[in-house]
């Protein structure tokens, strides 16, 4: 893995209903679903345009929901070494949920949640290529990391002394939702983190780009999802929308804007 340590470098669907996430996908994003692969005692696809990968789909067990997982989009930091970043982000409040353990080929990884509850992954490639998951402009792919969270400031303090993000500019929200602080990483402004409303819970949300956000709406409720926010013009010209796919995980969708 040659990404900078902190990079968003891979993006994985947790369904209960993979053959209905793929349709639902298929349909919304262009995703071609790949067949499962052998992973161990999960089933395991991959998500992309032929072999330009976004993400993958992890297909939830029903010994996996009883342990409590739900659907939902988890993404994976790139870390120069798991187990160092694991004790630091320890050290400053995160918590494990899931050791380190190594994928024969893929790299070692491990989940965290940080302080503010939010989990996410933390991996070291075994690839010497670059991932190309995350693209700001790429048809397809995560194109914005927004994390929501109990507390913006901690979180831009964790996130920042542990993977390098830094705060680049600020919208205001209003009273209610305060500030929208964006986030850049190696030079580039990837997402941003805000205080969550009372009724959404914590986590990271990402934007999926796709063509025309407007038509995307309209596919995402004849597949049986939900549209929740939007569609709607945000300052960078881009427009956005959040929404609710069939199983119930969230994710979010994007279109236009410039460079």
């Amino acid at each position: 893995m040659v990404n900078p340590h902190g990079s968003f470098i891979w993006y994985e669907l947790m369904t209960t209903d993979p053959e209905g996430a793929a349709r639902f996908y298929g349909n919304v994003v262009g995703w071609t679903i790949g067949d499962p692969m052998p992973a161990g005692d999960v089933e395991y696809r991959m998500l992309g345009k032929g072999q330009d990968f976004s993400g993958g789909m992890l297909t939830l067990t029903r010994e996996m929901c009883d342990g409590g997982a739900r659907p939902l989009w988890l993404g994976y930091i790139g870390v120069d070494d798991v187990d160092v970043a694991i004790e630091k982000a320890v050290a400053a409040g995160a918590t494990v949920q899931m050791a380190a353990f190594d994928t024969p080929g893929v790299g070692r990884m491990a989940m965290i949640a940080d302080p503010q509850g939010v989990p996410i992954y933390l991996m070291r490639g075994a690839s010497n290529e670059s991932s190309t998951a995350y693209q700001r402009h790429g048809l397809g792919h995560v194109s914005w990391n927004e994390l929501m969270t109990t507390d913006r400031e901690a979180a831009l303090r964790f996130y920042g002394e542990q993977f390098g993000y830094e705060k680049a500019g600020a919208m205001d929200m209003g009273p209610e939702m305060g500030e929208y602080s964006f986030i850049a990483h190696a030079g580039e402004t990837v997402g941003a983190v805000m205080n969550k409303a009372p009724e959404s819970p914590a986590i990271w949300q990402f934007y999926i780009r796709v063509a025309d956000v407007d038509a995307a709406a309209e596919t995402v409720k004849a597949g049986g999802g939900q549209v929740l926010f939007g569609p709607m013009a945000v300052p960078t010209g881009e427009r956005v929308l959040i929404g609710i796919d069939p199983q119930g995980a969230s994710f979010g969708l994007v279109s236009g804007g410039g460079n």
